[in-house]
């Protein structure tokens, strides 16, 4: 779909020959050389200062135990292997994407319902499944699965049909199959992540205001039948936590109870003042006080660390990241590479916002890492893919992808 609402475009075979054409290896602006030297390289290399910067404080975080000592190398090894990949899919054009959109997403069902029979315990939940040596959490690729599939779903039906409200009944039923199976395992921030991420891509697909109300207030009517009736104990107790930690009620809030590790996050966090500390000289980090900082907490140790500027630092990359990824999206001239770009932006978003509003203690504890400054294959692996699928309609954002229907 064109700039203009016209569906004019590439016939198959152009698209072919044009694809043929994008993977060759010459200095030609289609050919790979070509492609590396149009890269966006500062927005690149912020993603790499930014990883950097979490390899720093994972090091800080784990100086004084010997048994995680090695984290950061491994992370730096992580990060050197997706930092490939990220370059690798943003090299393919957004042809492939969309081909690949209903696979990748019918694969990341089977691997959420192999968690169900086969998966590990890890973090008081089944969310790992275990491939050789390797220990990965479906979960995570759910995100950017949804994000293709819903860009895919509304590159094909919004042109063959129109922006008629059923449509969207079909992009819900994408987007809450694997939020209901992650819910399950039970893992409640990231299916909130994706039911979040993916209602971005239908609000941009053209939701009416109406519905989007209408479901908000079906949503608050919901809450507490959930919180009684659905949510396991543990999930009723963050829940309970948070509530008496906003409201400032001192009967659920004590330094050895379930507000154990807001209490000292907030700690950590008001010890860094303006300045901070200094790298490895914070007292939180460096005694293990906060649980989880190398981890779901890491904002803790860059805040002690690095003070307010320092983490302040640290947003404003993430802001310059997603405003200069949400603008890429619009570039695009298809309908494809929009949605699946904004909806990566989203993506990556929703894990900063739901990660800080946790470690402030304005959402409860639900288990969401720092995207490229966390601890975590996966995580990094998703986010990196993300930005991977935004460069790439970054490079290809003048194709035109004239595909209807769904498939």
């Amino acid at each position: 779909m064109s700039r203009d609402g016209s569906f004019s475009g590439y016939s198959r075979g152009e698209a072919r020959t044009r694809t043929a054409r994008s993977l060759n290896f010459d200095g030609t602006s289609s050919g790979i050389l070509g492609k590396l030297a149009r890269l966006p390289w500062g927005f690149v290399l912020l993603i790499v200062a930014m990883a950097l910067i979490g390899i720093a404080m994972l090091y800080s975080s784990t100086f004084t135990n010997p048994a995680e000592q090695h984290l950061w190398k491994l992370q730096l090894i992580r990060f050197v292997i997706c930092f490939g990949i990220m370059i690798a899919l943003a090299m393919l054009p957004l042809s492939w994407w969309m081909n690949l959109s209903w696979l990748a997403y019918a694969g990341t069902i089977l691997l959420l319902l192999a968690v169900e029979f086969f998966g590990v315990m890890g973090g008081g939940a089944q969310r790992w499944l275990k491939i050789g040596p390797v220990a990965v959490q479906p979960s995570e690729f759910a995100k950017l699965a949804v994000t293709l599939a819903l860009a895919r779903y509304y590159h094909g039906m919004l042109g063959a049909n129109g922006s008629r409200f059923f449509i969207h009944i079909g992009a819900a039923v994408i987007i809450l199959i694997p939020a209901a199976l992650v819910f399950l395992q039970p893992d409640l921030g990231t299916a909130l992540a994706i039911v979040a991420s993916g209602g971005v891509v239908v609000f941009l697909a053209g939701l009416s205001g109406r519905v989007i109300l209408a479901g908000i207030g079906a949503a608050a009517a919901a809450v507490w039948p959930v919180y009684q009736f659905v949510l396991e104990p543990y999930q009723r107790g963050r829940v309970d936590t948070f509530l008496a930690q906003l409201f400032g009620s001192s009967g659920a809030s004590t330094s050895l109870g379930e507000s154990y590790q807001i209490e000292q996050a907030k700690i950590a966090i008001g010890a860094g003042g303006l300045n901070g500390k200094g790298w490895l000289q914070g007292i939180q980090s460096q005694q293990d006080y906060v649980p989880e900082q190398h981890t779901d907490f890491i904002l803790t140790v860059i805040a002690e660390e690095f003070g307010f500027l320092g983490a302040t630092a640290i947003l404003v990359g993430f802001a310059i990241l997603l405003g200069w990824s949400l603008y890429t999206a619009f570039q695009s001239a298809s309908s494809f590479g929009r949605y699946a770009a904004a909806g990566a932006t989203a993506t990556v978003a929703f894990y900063v916002v739901f990660n800080v509003a946790m470690v402030l203690g304005l959402l409860p504890v639900v288990g969401m890492p720092l995207p490229l400054i966390s601890y975590g294959g996966t995580a990094m692996l998703t986010a990196m893919s993300c930005f991977g699928l935004i460069l790439s309609a970054y490079l290809h954002r003048d194709d035109k992808l004239n595909t209807t229907g769904l498939f």
